[in-house]
């Protein structure tokens, strides 16, 4: 990845792929989860912090099955089935994890089950040559494979379930006879005196990661499976492939997303919201009925409540907006709670921030704020008040009153006319 960052925390939609593996595992309800890390444990171990996940160490990187028997002392005293997964294969589906521990525990019992897939080039994958029951007869890899093997479509993702009372006991019996001095963990497929099945996945499922172009790729596939999903669930996206979803985006049904719009993690908006063009959220709710944008900026603590407007060009961070309120241009409203049917005019500043400190910003409801005025916390605006276009706001002001902070206007007839014949006879005396 040429990174300081470790391959398995580089992020798809928002999340480490070690922590979309993780998540998925999870939904099996797991006795236990080791994650077996080697150079760059320091940061896998603070990325795995609260999940439950222990971290077995690898010293020595000797191989897949050298990296599983790591496992050994976590799993003391487990008896049960162990699925073996990979950190840079991020998006394997919990329902598939369920199958592989299924076919484990079916009637033939297996010693292990192989996770299978057939892309659309099968490349220089390993081949895995089984019998109509799944059974498989042969694993071999692409170069050791004749040409009526490398024929074969169904390759080895290298993903297993294995009953841990057989794996460690199959580990101890494979060698490391090969050119690269390895332990492989296919190897205890083919070892005597047991059979392995297969069964079979969609080849995207088992996508690596190795390469930022690759990561980029599993990128996109995660958001084009998640665009139909939300257009299944009830959303319409009018430009499908401009549109990107964190992770945990939750859209409701009749939202509306207009092109090159970005979810970042943690939003979730509500039935009928309409996202404009060019917007960006983040860590954000949006209520029912509400209209975001175009290029509005929804950071971490944004509330839009119940058919409340965010316009262009207005940023937003912890802040609330009550229902029916309107910032319809270009302000920014940090730190800042906005009463029910408020009107935020345009170029309107929350003074929220003092280099130090962060305070806060109360405008009661139906408060009116005129354009291009500056509200410098802590402040308070008061419900129905009116605060006049460009005022410097540095004191309470009280519900429905006119709070007015700028200059005397003064006029002088016939000044500009005077002052531009001084300047032209200026000119021309030169």
């Amino acid at each position: 990845m040429k990174s300081a960052l470790h391959k398995v925390l580089h992020p798809v939609a928002g999340r480490p792929m070690l922590l979309h593996l993780l998540a998925s595992a999870a939904e099996l309800k797991p006795a236990r989860q080791v994650v077996v890390a080697g150079a760059g444990r320091a940061q896998v171990e603070q990325a795995v912090a609260g999940t439950g996940a222990v971290i077995a160490v690898q010293g020595q990187q000797l191989g897949t099955g050298h990296a599983v028997a790591q496992a050994h002392d976590a799993l003391a005293g487990f008896a049960g089935d162990v699925l073996i997964l990979y950190g840079d294969v991020p998006l394997v589906r919990a329902d598939t994890m369920r199958a592989m521990v299924e076919r484990l525990n079916r009637g033939d019992e297996p010693r292990a089950v192989v996770l299978g897939f057939r892309p659309d080039d099968a490349a220089a994958y390993g081949r895995i040559i089984a019998d109509g029951q799944g059974i498989i007869e042969k694993m071999v890899e692409y170069k050791d494979a004749t040409e009526a093997e490398r024929a074969v479509t169904l390759c080895n993702s290298g993903l297993m379930a294995v009953r841990s009372t057989d794996l460690f006991v199959l580990l101890d019996q494979i060698g490391n006879q090969n050119a690269a001095g390895e332990y492989y963990l296919p190897d205890i497929v083919m070892l005597p005196g047991g059979q392995s099945a297969v069964i079979e996945t969609e080849a995207w499922e088992v996508a690596g990661v190795n390469s930022r172009v690759e990561l980029a790729g599993v990128e996109a596939m995660w958001q084009a499976r998640r665009r139909v999903e939300a257009m299944r669930e009830g959303a319409t996206l009018v430009a499908p492939e401009t549109v990107f979803f964190a992770h945990d985006t939750v859209l409701g049904r009749d939202v509306v997303v207009e092109p090159n719009v970005v979810f970042g993690p943690g939003v979730s908006v509500a039935d009928d919201v309409t996202i404009h063009a060019f917007s960006h959220l983040e860590g954000a709710t949006v209520a029912r009925g509400a209209d975001v944008g175009p290029y509005a900026r929804l950071r971490p603590g944004a509330q839009i409540g119940e058919k409340a407007k965010v316009g262009n060009f207005v940023e937003i961070k912890q802040a609330s907006l009550g229902e029916g309120a309107k910032a319809n241009h270009l302000s920014y409203i940090g730190d800042a709670s906005v009463g029910a049917g408020a009107n935020i005019g345009a170029g309107t500043i929350t003074c929220n921030y003092d280099g130090f400190f962060k305070y806060r910003t109360e405008i009661g409801a139906g408060a009116f704020i005129g354009s291009n005025s500056a509200l410098v916390a802590p402040a308070s605006i008061g419900d129905g008040a009116i605060v006049a276009a460009g005022s410097v706001v540095t004191r309470p002001v009280e519900a429905d009153a006119l709070c007015l902070v700028r200059p005397e206007q003064v006029g002088k007839a016939g000044w500009a006319k005077r002052f531009r014949e001084r300047m032209m006879a200026k000119k021309a005396n030169g």
